[in-house]
């Protein structure tokens, strides 16, 4: 028979520290009795953080937070956070916006006026070459001289034509890309005003669950507390945790013989400290595939647990329970 722990008589039963054997006389064989503590604990919760965004000074200010024991449904606000910088970012962010959408019209008109302006000089030295080409064909009845003015007059107002060409469309494509630039720095104010905006929505914290509202532990004022309107808190830091108490469990540790002796589906007694003589159901859930032990051990231990069949008001996160099963018991 394994020792673990101490051993105490008690009414000829032999218990054995966490796990130990229990003979019972009448049940004509032996029984094992497996008995571990552990923690309850909800099978489904939520820690909810202070946003990460930074406020003046890095920190955030808390102006809201919903009582302790608090009834939430999923949705609900539970905690609010001083939005002053975030409006202000939102309001620069707006009116930088608004002042480069204004840039952006009057460039588009102005270039709109250039681009008119160069098509009617383009015009313009289009029938200036027009013109060019019909005096060159009166060579045959003018002199010399003045056919060699036409001439010249020709190739001056052919290459204009093709200048005025290049430069209308090199200018045409400076100007788009002189409003693509502005459209660039309205559309960088846009999403900083998004941003804004969005990180106003998350300093109104909500929950992401149903359930009860607990408020965690910060260190505030040297000393650990709940955190209380006013405080100021750096982004991350722990605020509340939510759970659902209509399914808890227990969190044990089971060594490696008790581990092997319950089967999933094992029914099981659960003991409260806080509540002597309450016994509620359960039934073993499932255990850790990896064991540990404690440092220049050879017990291993694998992480169990159990899952708790009432709804009960009592039963609330980390408090200490019990589990109890018998296995065996057949005639030997």
């Amino acid at each position: 028979m394994p020792l673990l722990g101490l051993k105490a008589c008690l009414g000829g039963t032999v218990v054995l520290g966490i796990a130990g054997y229990l003979a019972a006389a009448d049940s004509g064989g032996p029984v094992r009795r497996i008995r571990a503590t552990g923690t309850i604990q909800a099978l489904r919760v939520s820690n909810v953080q202070v946003p990460q965004l930074r406020g003046p000074g890095g920190r955030l200010t808390l102006i809201r937070l919903i009582p302790n024991g608090s009834r939430v449904k999923a949705g609900d606000v539970v905690a609010e956070f001083d939005r002053i910088q975030q409006l202000d970012d939102a309001r620069d962010a707006r009116a930088k916006m608004e002042d480069l959408s204004h840039q952006i019209d009057q460039l588009r008109a102005q270039f709109r006026s250039d681009a008119a302006k160069r098509n009617a000089d383009l015009r313009q030295a289009e029938a200036d070459l027009a013109k060019a080409e019909i005096e060159l064909r009166k060579g045959e009845v003018l002199s010399e001289i003045d056919r060699l003015k036409n001439q010249a007059k020709l190739e001056t107002a052919r290459a204009r034509v093709v200048s005025l060409k290049k430069s209308t469309q090199a200018r045409d494509t400076a100007d788009a890309a002189g409003v693509r630039i502005i459209e660039l720095q309205r559309d960088r104010q846009q999403v900083a005003l998004e941003r804004a905006e969005s990180n106003i929505e998350k300093l109104s914290v909500k929950a992401p669950i149903a359930g009860m509202v607990a408020q965690e532990m910060t260190w505030r004022n040297d000393s650990m507390g709940p955190m209380q309107e006013g405080d100021q808190a750096w982004p991350g830091n722990p605020l509340v945790r939510i759970f659902d108490p209509t399914d808890m469990i227990v969190v044990t540790q089971l060594n490696e013989p008790d581990g092997a002796a319950i089967t999933p589906g094992t029914r099981v007694k659960v003991r409260l400290d806080a509540y002597p003589g309450v016994v509620f159901d359960a039934h073993y859930d499932s255990a850790s595939p990896i064991a540990t032990s404690a440092f220049a051990s050879p017990i291993k231990f694998f992480s169990a647990r159990f899952r708790l069949d009432q709804r009960d008001a009592r039963l609330l996160p980390d408090l200490s329970a019990a589990v109890e099963v018998e296995v065996g018991g057949a005639k030997q």
